[in-house]
């Protein structure tokens, strides 16, 4: 009896077991850091006197200071701006070319497909520091083989890493690299459509544009709100791109995303206490809009379901 019960035992924390490497790797990884994060962001360091000797320089409680003071700031505020007006081009663009060519793909007459689906793919395999220097060497005039073609047709040569320009040049980056892993996403849930539905379409008369308006693309808003949502996430978390092109120019400050301040502020002028406090709120933020536009899809796909 004893030896069974052991066994039933044994049996029934064998997912726990499994479990706790998990649990460790998390732990230690991913929430202690964000715990340390958030300790750190309701800290600051009280300077007495010139600073120097011991006891000069203590931790002390600062309670909400510094969310005050980074709420406050014009620099992150004018990054969140910017990322804004970033993020409102490379979302549409690059979702919509996602289902585009995801809808090109699941369409019979493409020819060639696995290689198409491959050259889609690919950008996104380059790591994203090696994508912004492949580009920023494009758009330098001196060395790129489009202005040496634009110069010798006699056209403008416009300058890309500059005012208006630059959104468009940094925003080219991010859609070449992320649309084949949106396209996927999509186009494997187009996969999914069971042949009886496409055969349906066909017999009632329905073109190959009727076909994907009203029935691929409503048959995959999951896999479209999916993919926006990690679209919003990688938005508001833009870091590699402007700061691989700030050597490049001088439009791209090193304040240019929020994300960008925060490693300013941590690294460059030590500051790690306020660098914290941005970093939450800019996770609160992410939280946010993202569940918040889950909720919303979810509502609305309540009320199809509904009616």
């Amino acid at each position: 009896m004893t030896t069974a019960r052991r066994t039933s035992y044994g049996v029934k924390g064998a997912p726990y077991a499994f479990l706790v490497p998990a649990a460790v790797l998390f732990a230690l990884f991913f929430a202690l850091p964000i715990g340390y994060a958030v300790w750190l962001s309701f800290h600051k360091v009280r300077v007495s006197g010139l600073g120097l000797g011991s006891g000069a320089r203590k931790e002390v409680w600062a309670g909400l200071e510094n969310y005050t003071d980074a709420l406050t700031d014009s620099e992150l505020v004018h990054g969140a701006l910017r990322v804004l007006g970033y993020g409102c081009i490379v979302v549409p663009v690059m979702l919509g070319l996602a289902l585009l060519f995801a809808l090109m793909l699941d369409s019979e007459k493409v020819r060639l497909a696995p290689f198409t689906r491959l050259a889609i793919f690919l950008p996104y395999a380059v790591p994203g520091v090696v994508a912004a220097l492949l580009w920023g060497f494009l758009y330098l005039p001196d060395v790129s083989p489009f202005f040496y073609v634009l110069g010798k047709l006699g056209l403008p040569q416009p300058d890309l890493l500059d005012g208006g320009p630059l959104y468009l040049a940094l925003s080219n980056i991010a859609v070449w690299g992320g649309t084949g892993f949106n396209m996927i996403v999509i186009y494997t849930s187009l996969r999914a459509i069971p042949a009886e539905v496409h055969e349906a379409a066909k017999l009632d008369g329905a073109t190959p544009l009727q076909t994907a308006l009203r029935i691929k693309i409503p048959m995959v808003a999951p896999s479209l709100v999916l993919t926006f949502f990690f679209s919003i996430i990688a938005t508001l978390q833009v870091f590699n791109e402007p700061t691989t092109l700030k050597p490049l120019t001088n439009s791209v400050s090193t304040t240019w995303s929020p994300l960008m301040k925060v490693h300013r502020d941590a690294f460059g002028t030590g500051d790690v206490y306020q660098a914290a406090a941005e970093a939450v709120i800019i996770a609160l933020a992410t939280l946010v809009l993202s569940f918040g536009f889950l909720r919303a899809a979810n509502r609305r796909n309540r009320q199809e379901a509904a009616s």
